[in-house]
Parts: C-alpha cells; structure tokens; sequence
C-alpha cells in the first residue's frame, strides 16, 4: 500500500518545479508559467513558490539534472510546502535518478501532480512508497489559453482537495489536442473543442477493480530494468493505466512494447487497464487493433480494456492517483475510483 497525501486546502503553500524541460523559464514562454501560478491562487487559492532552478530557463534545466533533483528533494523537505505542481514534461527526467533523496520522499508524503515525462518523477515517489497522481501540468491545463476547463478544475478539486471517494468519473463531453503556439498573441484564443465519443470498452466482461499503476507508456520504457521499475508485488491485482504522448508513436511500437509486458507476466498480474484517448486521436483504432492482437497472442481476451479515457496528452483531463483502489465495469463501461486519493 502507498501511503497517500493529505489533501490540499486554500491557503496553502505549494512549489512548482521543472523536473524534465525547463520551457518555463525561458523568456518568450514566461507569460505562459505566470497565467498557469494565476490560475493556481486565483481557482484554487494556493500560495505558489517556484522552485530555485525550475525558472532558471530550458538550457540551464537540461544542463544541470543535479539542480533539477535537488529542486525536487527540497519541495519534499520543506515543510512549509504542502503540494508540487510539475511545470511541463520533457523526455530526460531519468537523468535525476543518481541525486534523488528517496528517504525525504518517504518521510515528507505529500501532492505531487505532473503528466508525461513527470512518470518518472512518480515512479521516484512510487519507489519511496508514496502515492502521487498522474494529472494536469501548469504549463498546459493550468494555463489553458482564457480559462481552465471545467472538467479539469472538478477533477482536480474531487481528488487533491477532498478527502471523500472520488467516485465514477465521467467523460469529458468534449476534446481538444489542437496545438496553437505558446505564443502571446494567441493569450485570448480558444482551442477547438471536439465531441467526445466516451468510453469504450475493447473486450472483457462484468466488473473488476484493482489499485492504478501506469503513466505515459514511452516514458515507463526508460525506467525498465532500472531500480524504479515496480515491484512485482505492485502489479499484481492492478489496473494498468496507459497513455501515448505528443510523439504518437506508430502502432507497431505499443505492440512491442505490450508484448513485453505480457512476456514479463504483468499483464497476466493485472485485473484489467485503462487506456488514455491518443492525442489528436491519431492512430484511434489501429492502436485498438494492436492492442486486441497483443491480448489474443497470449491469451487474454478476457482482461477487461477500457479505451479512450481522458487523461494524459488530451485536454481536458481527469486525475489518476497511484495506488487507489479503481473499477472497470464493462456493462456499463464506466470507471470509477473506489476511495479517496488523499487524507
């Protein structure tokens, strides 16, 4: 069992911090962290603190890994900080992984939210025996082009600041992974929303539960083999959850990479997965296919799937906390999570 967080309420201090690219920091994009910080005191009421070198620009960021864990380390240590909020992903964040104080995560539990890249980051705390959650960043749902979208703002409210089950989660009813430049001039812009389809479930049938473990699939590739990845223990009775990036690797690749959790008995272990809507819904059904074909090669058309969750490289999205205990039901292809993510 991973030990959860106590849950965030107005008023409080929180860090933000760029354990992978430090976009934030530099000039042109700097308006873009600010409007994400406004966000944070003015929906939320948090007090926020950048972390020393998470502003220090992309350069100095992908230069100095050292800093960049040393960021985290601290955010963890001080009391005074109740939550950590991750800028931005990236593709280096594995490059923490010699400086990173494993005991001051275990002994300083708290919020750490990020997507993408910032998988590795959880699977840090993951590894410290803490239980974090795989949601919105500040440079892309925090400060989403003239609001936040509500979906997102419900979900981060039902899971970081209340300490009641979190309950069914719906779909979002719309969507959107149209890419405008992080430019100033597109401030007051919206982005085109889309009608979301919902949930689909790819085979498997009744009701199953398990506790969530998963992230950005590309990125749990480079913790394979290394001291992060979990322990068996953790994937047994779980519900995978699964998401491809802004990369949107070629069908072939999930399969490989699938095929790898199944020859490593994972799949076997799991009582189901979720998988995240793909970005722009590029590659919607083949990854389907693949996934199916994967299933059948090892025998496991009866692991209940769940498709096209919003969560991950999709706006808007929903918050997934590692550890808690989930559901799958297949009649009603719905999801739900059966506790709170925070005490």
């Amino acid at each position: 069992m991973l030990v959860k967080p106590r849950k965030l309420q107005r008023g409080d201090r929180v860090a933000t911090l760029s354990p992978s690219w430090g976009g934030a920091g530099d000039p042109e994009l700097r308006w873009r962290y600010d409007q994400g910080v406004k966000r944070l005191e003015e929906v939320f009421g948090l007090q926020v603190m950048p972390m020393p070198s998470s502003l220090k620009g992309s350069a100095f960021v992908y230069e100095n890994p050292e800093a960049r864990a040393a960021d985290l380390n601290a955010a963890f240590a001080d009391e005074t900080i109740k939550g950590i909020f991750a800028n931005v992903g990236g593709e280096d964040s594995i490059r923490l992984l010699p400086y990173i104080d494993f005991d001051v995560i275990r002994e300083n539990p708290k919020i750490f939210l990020g997507y993408s890249d910032v998988t590795i980051s959880h699977l840090f705390c993951h590894k410290a025996g803490i239980s974090s959650f795989y949601g919105p960043a500040v440079l892309t749902d925090f400060a989403e082009n003239v609001a936040m979208d509500a979906y997102t703002v419900d979900k981060i409210k039902r899971t970081l600041f209340s300490d009641e089950v979190i309950g069914e989660i719906k779909p979002a009813e719309e969507w959107t992974s149209e890419h405008l430049e992080w430019d100033i001039v597109n401030k007051n812009t919206r982005r085109k929303m889309q009608p979301n389809k919902g949930y689909e479930v790819i085979q498997g049938v009744g009701i199953v539960k398990g506790r969530l473990i998963g992230g950005c699939i590309e990125v749990l590739e480079f913790a394979k083999g290394t001291m992060l990845w979990p322990e068996e223990k953790y994937w047994e009775d779980s519900i995978l959850f699964f998401e491809t990036s802004e990369e949107k690797p070629a069908p072939a690749l999930l399969k490989y990479w699938l095929r790898n959790y199944a020859t490593q008995g994972i799949l076997q272990k799991a009582n189901g997965i979720i998988f995240g809507k793909p970005q722009d819904e590029t590659y919607y059904q083949e990854y389907k296919e693949v996934i199916l074909q994967v299933m059948k090669e090892y025998k496991l058309e009866h692991l209940p799937i769940l498709y096209n969750l919003n969560f991950g490289h999709t706006e808007p999205k929903l918050v997934l906390p590692y550890g808690a205990m989930a559901a799958i039901d297949c009649t009603e292809a719905t999801f739900s999570i059966l506790e709170s993510g925070v005490i």
